[in-house]
């Protein structure tokens, strides 16, 4: 990856001012700024860039594309960004991971769950009608703890 300076979003918008391609790759490893964006977890300047024409399905050297970054470092915001725009979930980088397989591995749960969520939205959309029960979405409903009410409707007295 290209070694940049502490401050990776300035480092970032220089390479696009100085006249890089949003879409060039700008290392050896073949990651775009918008690759570099998305695994800084830094969503305004991802979305600055995808309103630039940036390839949001590009993929690396490692077949990684910014979904896998975002999702390697945990953001949610990115990751929400990218499918926002209609990235890919379901690319699979050279190990055959997709990003969803790199939040779980790499512990974050809400970015796994969001991205797992997706894919069922996305199958569910594409699917015939008789196939739609198959389905299950990981996130649930949270519960409030202490209900007044019981489950015939009921008031309870505490």
């Amino acid at each position: 990856m290209l070694l940049l300076d502490c401050n990776l979003e300035v480092d970032l918008k220089h390479l696009l001012e100085t006249g890089a391609s949003v879409n060039a790759p700008s290392d050896p490893c073949k990651q775009s700024p918008v690759h570099l964006a998305a695994g800084g977890g830094l969503a305004c300047l991802l979305l600055w860039q995808l309103q630039t024409g940036a390839d949001l399905n590009q993929q690396d050297i490692f077949g990684e594309a910014p979904l896998h970054k975002a999702a390697k470092v945990g953001s949610l915001e990115c990751l929400s960004l990218l499918v926002a725009r209609d990235a890919q979930i379901d690319l699979r980088n050279k190990d055959g991971q997709t990003a969803e397989d790199l939040a779980w591995s790499y512990g974050f749960l809400e970015c796994a769950k969001f991205l797992s969520t997706i894919k069922c939205i996305q199958t569910i959309k594409s699917s015939e009608p008789s196939s739609r029960g198959h389905c299950v979405p990981v996130l649930r409903q949270k519960r409030s703890f202490g209900s007044t009410e019981s489950t015939n409707g009921k008031r309870k007295c505490w």
